[in-house]
């Protein structure tokens, strides 16, 4: 793979060392283009013949190809947190019910089940153990109340990577539902719904996809779909939606029931391109190249005396490594890299927090350990 040659898919290259596309990612160019693409047309031929609505059907198929999934089991949401409502809003839930979570998701990976304190059902969560939350813990905390499990793919501060096809496994055999915040893996990890026995998954674009914001996948599996009642309905979501002289309220077998309205075809346009880029390197050929880089910064931090709180062994790492100094204040290094060399890494949970992505070089990722303090 010319990792080199990637780069001119990537302008931000010219402007910055970018290592935070566990922020907002920069759009790749051919997300930027197919976003042109859709404007040019609506600018100049309107929705005359667009063909708009065909193509968000071409990009829901790679969406489906991306989670190893049938095209009826994935629909496209406005954001993440979007997703995980549906789910949250959804469910039958009964009084005394609990969900089994932990405790440091991002907070829309738990709003939406605190949410449910009114209805009687409770977070069980789940502490982290030095940067990893041990699968064990999970299994543990699984009773006879627990409805579902909710949880990251890979957790924003730490980057610890969940086993989901050993929990996922594990909830089949207690007859609990799997949901997942795959925001920080997708396009960066693999993720095999089918393999993982994942039933929910919600993420949007703009991270580690490098597509634009306002968009994202949002997947049910075929068989439970059944389980979840829309709770936000409109005309895209029934099965003769083209007609709009007769209200017939009959909604749509599949995951389009979900579809409540217009699409954002900008955004799906964008999306598209970023999956193209993201299929055609391959998810495991990337995710490969993001450890072998996070491995380098990770031996070139400890030599330099950082500490790495981000696990690093195989099965748990990511593409995010958390780390600290007990000399120095984060924030000020944080705003120093980025202002004075035009370095993007992150502070997060009182740690700094660098997320390369394939597209980096060996020297960029050795320039961010030369330009930290010394120790």
């Amino acid at each position: 793979m010319d990792w080199n040659k990637l780069r001119d898919e990537f302008p931000i290259t010219r402007n910055y060392n970018f290592q935070n596309h566990a922020g907002v990612a920069p759009l790749c160019k051919r997300a930027a283009d197919a976003m042109h693409q859709a404007v040019d047309r609506a600018l100049n031929f309107g929705y005359v013949d667009s063909g708009f609505y065909k193509h968000a059907e071409h990009v829901r198929q790679l969406g489906a190809q991306l989670l190893n999934a049938n095209a009826d089991e994935v629909t496209f949401i406005k954001n993440t947190s979007e997703g995980l409502n549906f789910v949250a809003n959804g469910l039958n839930w009964k009084n005394g019910d609990n969900i089994v979570t932990t405790n440091v998701e991002f907070p829309s990976n738990i709003y939406p089940w605190m949410h449910l304190a009114n209805k009687g059902v409770r977070a069980h969560t789940v502490m982290e153990e030095s940067g990893c939350i041990p699968i064990e813990r999970l299994i543990e905390a699984i009773d006879a109340r627990t409805r579902m499990v909710a949880i990251s793919s890979v957790q924003f501060a730490s980057g610890y990577r969940t086993d989901l096809a050993t929990l996922g496994q594990y909830c089949v055999t207690k007859g609990v539902f799997l949901c997942v915040d795959a925001i920080q893996s997708l396009g960066a990890m693999p993720i095999d719904v089918k393999g993982m026995c994942i039933d929910f998954l919600s993420a949007d674009a703009h991270k580690w996809l490098c597509g634009p914001e306002g968009i994202g996948l949002f997947y049910v599996s075929k068989q439970i779909q059944g389980h979840l009642r829309p709770s936000c309905v409109g005309w895209l979501s029934t099965k003769k939606a083209w007609d709009f002289d007769h209200h017939d309220f009959d909604l749509e077998d599949s995951i389009r029931r979900f579809d409540s309205g217009t699409y954002n075809i900008a955004g799906i346009y964008g999306l598209g391109g970023a999956l193209e880029t993201v299929l055609e390197i391959g998810v495991d050929n990337i995710c490969a190249r993001l450890l072998f880089l996070t491995d380098r910064l990770v031996t070139g931090l400890r030599d330099k005396g950082y500490r790495v709180f981000s696990p690093r062994e195989r099965q748990e790492s990511s593409g995010i490594v958390a780390f600290s100094s007990d000399l120095h204040d984060h924030n000020q290094i944080q705003r120093h890299l980025q202002s004075e060399h035009r370095l993007v890494i992150a502070a997060r949970r009182g740690k700094l927090r660098a997320s390369p992505h394939f597209y980096n070089t060996e020297k960029e990722i050795d320039q961010l350990v030369e330009l930290l303090p010394k120790h």
